[in-house]
């Protein structure tokens, strides 16, 4: 029963898995081990900081002090930081997978150039995030969840300073944008439109992303997406186009 429910078989299943855990744990990977070097990663924050202000953008003071004025919502932020990035991720790739494969390999590639772009970005540009600036006026508020306060927290599979782009931005566009091209349902599409905007809210309140971040992160996500339609669809239009043509017959 189960294997009928898999739209192109359990060995299709397994590769995709096997692709997508391996790029992903190697996307973790790659950004704990490139952590860079701290005090350029503090000045990038500093430079971050100076070109906000000078853009007028500069709201993510206002944003932590608002969603810590009512105590619920602080909390609400920490944990959907914390919780709700992976879980959704997953959750709707499965979901594509399973009951509309056709487009689950455009969204795939996406994601795979998406990643590879990200870790781009942390390579040449490590910057910290700004609970770890508190002399700006920012509290850590994940802390009390995580067990582990400031910078301490660089490992194998972790690093703070891999702020730009923000990928939990990147991530909800780029289920966001399919969803809605998917479903026809008004509350579903009401929740897919407010997706996107809810995470970069509670990036930005809890400290763990600037507004530059989140503007590279969506620019990430255009530029992935560009990318999945007119490199490769083109190069597999069969297989990897949002909408995939027939495969042509061969002769004889």
């Amino acid at each position: 029963m189960l294997i009928r429910l898999l739209p192109r078989g359990p060995l299709d299943l397994l590769r995709q898995i096997l692709l997508f855990c391996g790029a992903y744990w190697l996307y973790r990977l790659v950004r704990g081990q490139v952590y860079g070097d701290r005090a350029a990663a503090f000045a990038h924050a500093h430079d971050v900081l100076s070109l906000e202000k000078t853009l007028h953008v500069f709201v993510e003071p206002s944003v932590q002090a608002w969603a810590a004025g009512t105590e619920w919502l602080d909390d609400a932020a920490s944990w959907m930081y914390l919780n709700t990035h992976f879980v959704v991720t997953t959750v709707t790739l499965a979901f594509i997978y399973l009951c509309r494969n056709e487009h689950f390999y455009w969204v795939r590639n996406m994601f795979m150039v998406a990643m590879g772009l990200a870790l781009v970005g942390y390579v040449i540009y490590p910057c910290a995030p700004p609970r770890l600036l508190p002399e700006a006026g920012f509290v850590d508020t994940v802390s009390a969840f995580t067990g582990v306060s400031g910078d301490s927290s660089v490992n194998a599979l972790f690093n703070p300073y891999a702020a730009v782009p923000s990928m939990h931005v990147g991530f909800a566009l780029m289920l966001s944008i399919p969803m809605l091209r998917m479903t026809r349902r008004v509350w579903a599409r009401v929740l897919w439109a407010g997706y996107a905007p809810l995470v970069t809210f509670v990036v930005v309140a809890t400290a763990n992303h600037w507004v530059f971040d989140a503007v590279t992160g969506a620019l990430v996500a255009v530029v992935s997406a560009v990318a999945a339609q007119i490199l490769l669809a083109r190069a597999r239009p069969h297989a990897w186009a949002w909408e995939p043509v027939a495969a042509p017959a061969r002769a004889g």
